[in-house]
């Protein structure tokens, strides 16, 4: 039985074979607008060029999810396919792959697909697919392993801290003169996913070791962070990650802190040396 593991490019992962001819990462590329350039959130991207064009654009950018085909493709090549999108109240990529899931069960009622709303991002993905390896090499079976998914999701939480803020103003989500006064002042603005997937600010501090303090702050008061994976995720910051790591480290009972390089769509909306912590 092979198994594949789909998820959008806002994972932050690219395409591997993740057990040797039984499962597979599978990744649906969002596409990327930069004024009249459209870029392919794929392995083929240079993120540094793309963050670099964001920054000398003066209008505003935009993204579009995969198409259900996109998806489709994906499901069609395994018997079972559990699927991971970025979350249903920021993007369209949930609702893609159901409709492409239910477009495949109907001429393929066999397969068994599950498609799940991660209600965050990045690092989310990340874990949620570390998880399906560990319960397929279980063997344990499809249905548990979804309600496991579905715990693990529940279980999450999703902290960020932004620095640049010109792609906010540029698509009119920020005022110009506050993110001017942001950005001249030191702030960080720390934020996080709300259970449905929405974003919401918490605090703002100014310079990077407050930012960093605040977060880990807010991290143990939100969850028990014993023994658990947090994954940092960096837009071209493995500084600033490194110092966030070590905080955590110091601070906090967990397991262990891995990195993610921003790809294309995180990128889009951290932003340079925005920090994306998932735990």
């Amino acid at each position: 039985m092979t198994w594949n593991i789909v998820c959008d490019s806002s994972g932050d992962m690219l395409p591997a074979e993740l057990v040797p001819g039984k499962v597979f990462l599978k990744v649906a590329p969002l596409t990327l607008r930069v004024g009249d350039r459209e870029y392919v959130d794929d392995e083929s991207l240079d993120v540094p060029q793309f963050l670099a064009a964001m920054s000398a654009e003066k209008g505003p950018s935009g993204t579009a999810c995969p198409s259900p085909d996109a998806f489709a493709q994906a499901f069609s090549s395994a018997d079972c396919s559990l699927c991971f999108c970025i979350s249903g109240n920021l993007s369209g990529c949930y609702n893609a792959a159901c409709l492409a899931r239910d477009m495949v069960l109907e001429d393929h009622p066999e397969k068994k697909i599950y498609v799940l709303d991660t209600c965050s991002t990045s690092g989310s993905l990340y874990l949620l697919t570390e998880l399906a390896v560990e319960l397929i090499e279980s063997g344990m079976d499809f249905e548990e392993i979804c309600k496991r998914l579905d715990q693990e999701r529940d279980d999450q939480r999703t902290v960020f801290t932004l620095q640049c803020f010109d792609n906010l103003v540029k698509n009119g989500r920020m005022k110009p003169l506050l993110g001017t006064i942001l950005e001249g002042l030191g702030i960080h603005v720390i934020a996080d996913a709300t259970p449905v997937g929405t974003i919401r600010v918490v605090d703002k501090a100014r310079g990077e070791k407050r930012a960093y303090r605040h977060m880990v702050e807010y991290m143990s008061k939100e969850k028990d962070c014993t023994d658990r994976h947090v994954i940092i995720a960096h837009c071209q910051n493995l500084e600033g990650a490194t110092k966030l790591k070590e905080a955590i480290l110091a601070a906090l009972p967990v397991k262990k802190v891995t990195f993610l390089e921003c790809r294309g769509l995180t990128t889009f909306y951290a932003m340079e040396k925005g920090l994306i912590v998932v735990y």
